[in-house]
């Protein structure tokens, strides 16, 4: 069976990222550098695109799977596949169509680490957005 590396991004209060797992980046392995990098452009893109209604996002977290061609990491050992998982809390309905539409103009059209994941093995994405506050 094939080894799949899982990286999780979540926002901070800072609009930056951190990963979920309690490791520090000094911790990753290569191969996961390349996931980690993803998931952080992809989130600084989204949050440029946000501009002035960033406010409205109270979780965004980004995942990003890759599934290895080989059953541990080696040297030989290529990416097949990846899956980005993108998960938002909104305050409001209104706002999940703005975080909508940054997180898939992201993905599909400024992120250079989504365009770059591309040409190396097929990408799947999940998008889900949800109202936490008072619609």
């Amino acid at each position: 069976m094939n080894m799949t590396q899982k990286i999780t991004l979540q926002m901070n209060g800072e609009h930056r990222f951190a990963l979920t797992d309690n490791r520090n980046i000094g911790d990753l392995n290569p191969k996961e550098l390349l996931l980690y990098a993803t998931a952080d452009c992809a989130g600084r893109t989204i949050f440029g695109l946000l501009k002035e209604h960033v406010s409205s996002v109270s979780l965004l977290e980004i995942s990003v799977e890759g599934t290895l061609t080989t059953p541990t990491v080696v040297a030989e050992s290529k990416y097949s596949h990846f899956n980005i998982i993108y998960r938002a809390e909104c305050l409001t309905n209104k706002d999940q169509i703005v975080v909508s539409r940054a997180i898939n103009l992201a993905h599909d059209k400024y992120c250079g680490m989504v365009q770059m994941l591309r040409r190396i093995a097929p990408l799947s994405h999940e998008t889900s957005i949800v109202t936490v506050g008072n619609s």
